[in-house]
C-alpha cells in the first residue's frame, strides 16, 4: 500500500487481494478512528463492472432488462444492513452472491465500498443513487 498527499488530502492505493474481501473491511476499521478527528473517507468503484456487457450496450447490443439488478437489490440490502457486522460479514461473501460475478467478474471496482464499510464502524449505509447506466444499474452509498 502507499498513499500520496497534497494539502489535506489523501489518496490510498490498494493491493488487489483478490477473493479476501475481509482484508479491505479489516484496513477500513482501522481507519474508522480518523473519522473522529474529520476525515472524510471516500470510496470510488462501481456496483457494476462486467465491462463485456457494458460495451455490447455501447454498440448497440444487449437489449432487454437492465443488467445487474439482482445484484444490485443484494447490495442495498447488505450495505443497509443495521447490524455493522452482519453487514461486513455480508460484503466479505458478496462473490456468492446473487449475480455476485455477473456483475464483478474481478473484485478490484467494488474493493473501495467494503473498505468504506469496514470505516463505517456503526453507521448504518444508505443508498443515495440508483441509475441505468450504459443497461446496466449502478448505485452509490453512504455511511454516516
Amino acid at each position: 500500500m502507499n498513499g500520496t498527499g497534497t494539502g489535506n488530502s489523501w489518496r490510498i492505493c490498494l493491493p488487489l487481494c483478490p477473493n479476501v474481501p475481509a482484508r479491505h473491511i479489516a484496513l477500513g476499521q482501522a481507519l474508522e478512528p480518523l473519522r473522529d478527528e474529520g476525515v472524510l473517507i471516500l470510496g470510488s468503484g462501481n456496483t457494476y463492472h462486467t465491462m463485456s456487457g457494458l460495451m455490447q450496450s455501447l454498440r448497440g447490443g444487449r437489449r432487454g432488462a437492465i443488467a445487474g439488478t439482482a445484484f444490485d437489490a443484494w447490495l442495498t440490502e447488505a450495505v443497509t444492513c443495521p447490524d455493522p457486522e452482519d453487514r461486513n460479514r455480508r460484503l466479505a461473501r458478496w462473490s456468492v452472491a446473487p449475480g455476485g460475478r455477473d456483475a464483478h467478474p474481478r473484485e478490484e471496482h467494488l474493493i473501495p465500498l467494503n473498505v468504506v464499510a469496514g470505516a463505517a464502524g456503526a453507521d448504518i449505509g444508505r443508498k443515495t443513487l440508483e441509475d441505468p447506466v450504459m443497461g446496466a444499474v449502478e448505485s452509490a452509498f453512504r455511511f454516516g
